[in-house]
């Protein structure tokens, strides 16, 4: 049996924290995409943890953690995340597990995506620069290398082969960034990696799922910027709905049971991209500023906007979302008035689907208004405590949504987490 964990927004929804909390229920928790652009925070005993590549399981010591072959690995950042750690108390000889499959990021892929990135001048698409795409595209483009092959006796001549052909592509980008600085430490990493626990993760998880272990599949990212379905051309290299899950960990979708979908009670996005409720004014700042929107991994300010149901309820059909889960509800306390887009209007023609060319479309978003419940949820310990116009915001979206809300996020806490059903 596997459920699914996934962001329905632009990523930055909260997983880390969620994933934390339902870990306890689980026996496996697998990553399934992405690589470390990904930063789920947690808060444990009152420290920031940020992770990246490592699923958020760690923190139970009963779960076992998987990263799987959907996900591309930064050798250097794995191990440098598996020793700050250590330094809590925690090792992971023993529950952490690497699929063979999983792809490698080389320094020349980080040189890549910084050279590529550079060469686009105003079309940027807000990379975060760390070889992610690069590797993704040697992936499908069947040159990449995989965790499997660093046990390979000739692994150094796959190695330098994949190497020449990125140097051949940087020569024609003109300014080399300094991949050679970044060599050293990345063979440190591989000779670290090949001491870790490197399964067949395919048939490790299905042998886990026929013994009537329980899985969490974590995603990374979010819906939106999914390759296929999300605003491209802004859009990550990897599937990020459910779908992913089957290709990302080698299991079929009759495995798959229920899927939580996270969202945040507002909207938020980081670097380049179409964003149709995007606010540019003084409600904009005030949720930057109360949300403390600035990227877990790359610091970046992250653009803030009403909450967007028109691309939600598309995420939350794509993935056949089953239980939703609102977070950063509390950082809308202070707001007299909210406003929710329950339609685009394009060309003076008003619809509820997500546009096929939303980078070219002209969106006025539809709003409808809601009165603010100045009231600082953060402070409730059970629903019944929520005040009514938020319940009457929960229950607009419920019904525009067709699904049901399991969770209310009011907090950075592990504990500040409200069942609602």
């Amino acid at each position: 049996m596997v459920d699914v964990l996934i962001g329905l927004q632009w990523g930055d929804e909260g997983k880390g924290k969620i994933v934390d909390y339902l870990a306890a229920d689980y026996d496996i928790i697998a990553r399934f995409q992405g690589g470390p652009n990904a930063g789920h925070t947690l808060y444990v005993k009152g420290e920031k943890v940020v992770l990246r590549t490592i699923p958020s399981g760690v923190f139970h010591e009963k779960a076992l953690n998987l990263i799987g072959n959907g996900v591309v690995i930064d050798p250097v950042t794995l191990k440098e995340e598996i020793e700050n750690l250590k330094r809590l108390g925690l090792h992971l000889e023993q529950s952490l597990f690497i699929s063979h499959k999983a792809h490698l990021i080389l320094p020349t892929h980080r040189a890549l995506d910084v050279a590529s990135e550079q060469s686009k001048g105003k079309e940027k698409i807000g990379s975060t620069l760390k070889g992610i795409g690069p590797a993704y595209m040697d992936k499908t483009g069947r040159n990449g290398l995989r965790v499997g092959d660093i046990l390979a006796a000739d692994w150094m001549e796959r190695y330098e082969r994949l190497k020449e052909k990125h140097l051949q592509m940087l020569r024609l980008y003109g300014d080399m960034p300094d991949w050679e600085a970044w060599e050293s430490g990345f063979f440190e990493a591989i000779a670290y990696l090949r001491t870790l626990n490197i399964v067949n993760g395919e048939y490790w998880l299905n042998n886990h799922i026929a013994q009537g272990k329980k899985v969490l599949a974590e995603g990374a990212q979010g819906s939106m910027l999914d390759v296929d379905y999300g605003t491209y051309p802004f859009v990550t290299s990897s599937n990020t709905i459910t779908a992913g899950v089957c290709t990302g960990l080698g299991v079929a979708p009759s495995q798959i049971r229920e899927v939580y979908g996270i969202t945040k009670a507002y909207c938020t996005r980081v670097g380049g991209g179409p964003f149709p409720t995007e606010l540019h004014d003084a409600n904009g700042e005030r949720l930057r500023a109360a949300g403390n929107e600035f990227g877990a991994v790359t610091k970046r300010p992250r653009r803030c906007g009403w909450i967007d149901l028109v691309a939600l309820r598309y995420a939350v059909m794509l993935s056949g979302v089953t239980r939703l889960i609102v977070t950063k509800a509390d950082v809308l306390d202070s707001f007299e008035d909210l406003q929710a887009a329950v339609a685009y209007k394009i060309r003076d023609k008003e619809t509820q689907e997500f546009p096929f060319d939303i980078c070219s479309a002209d969106i006025e978003p539809v709003y409808k208004h809601f009165k603010g419940w100045s009231f600082p949820i953060s402070s409730c310990t059970s629903s019944e405590q929520l005040p009514e116009a938020f319940r009457a915001y929960c229950l607009f979206v419920e019904k525009y949504l067709q699904t049901r809300i399991q969770f209310i996020s009011n907090g950075t806490g592990r504990e500040q987490l409200l069942t609602l059903f």
